[in-house]
């Protein structure tokens, strides 16, 4: 009996002899090599864009935090001048007791200034302090500054939320260890959301909103300052 021959490659294209038979390798890794090639022909592509972006995206960060910290500067300043004020212009809304000790004092000492008057006569009169009813001017000033102070803390929250969102922004979007087309598709997805959620006209938004909180703040001042003193007003 011959031994078969041994398989031996035929001009290094994959085919092997086993006897009389042609058997062809599989073209997986022919597919393979040529999606990597794609693949590292469109990096430059992408690393291309993920620099520009992030100069964009970096601008658009550090402009919205610096608004943001003004915001939050002034409106830490603002709320607490205006609480100082609401401490004073709050004690117009309840009655002082001090007035209903004056109250009882003063109609003791006329029952006991009048001799003709009997101790029965005494206790038998039944004298109530009138009902308290606080002005209309210290309800209208406090219900401004009120709602001014809320719209203040109010911007100064938002501002806060929109420094942690700037900073985590840059950080999901610019993740170091992701291949290009990664980074590219979470930079492009986020920024998409930017502009779907508005999120810019959000952050022109907050000064407006203190706007309203400082318009408020001055009427209700101008109110406060007519009610005490009409000179100090006019002036």
């Amino acid at each position: 009996m011959s031994e078969a021959a041994p398989s031996e490659p035929i001009n290094g294209e994959g085919i092997e002899m086993s006897g009389s038979r042609s058997v062809p390798q599989p073209a997986q890794n022919q597919s393979f090599q040529g999606q990597t090639n794609f693949s590292d022909s469109s990096g430059p592509l992408f690393q291309q864009y993920i620099k520009m972006t992030e100069g964009e995206d970096e601008k658009m960060s550090h402009r919205w935090q610096k608004d943001a910290d003004g915001i939050v500067i002034f409106t830490g300043l603002f709320s607490a001048a205006l609480a100082a004020l609401l401490t004073v212009s709050v004690q117009d809304l309840k009655q002082n007791p001090q007035d209903i000790s004056v109250f009882y004092l003063t109609n003791i000492y006329q029952l006991l200034a009048d001799p003709n008057i009997s101790h029965a006569a005494i206790l038998a009169t039944t004298v109530q302090p009138p009902v308290f009813s606080p002005p209309t001017s210290a309800v209208f000033v406090n219900s401004l500054w009120f709602l001014s102070l809320v719209i203040s803390l109010t911007s100064a929250l938002l501002a806060t939320m929109l420094q942690q969102w700037a900073r985590r922004y840059l950080t999901i979007t610019q993740p170091p260890r992701y291949s290009p087309h990664k980074r590219a598709s979470i930079r492009a997805f986020f920024a998409n959301g930017v502009e779907e959620f508005h999120l810019p006209w959000s952050v022109e938004a907050l000064p407006a909103l203190l706007h309203l909180s400082l318009f408020l703040f001055f009427t209700g001042l101008a109110i406060y300052l007519s009610s005490v003193n009409h000179t100090v007003f006019t002036v």
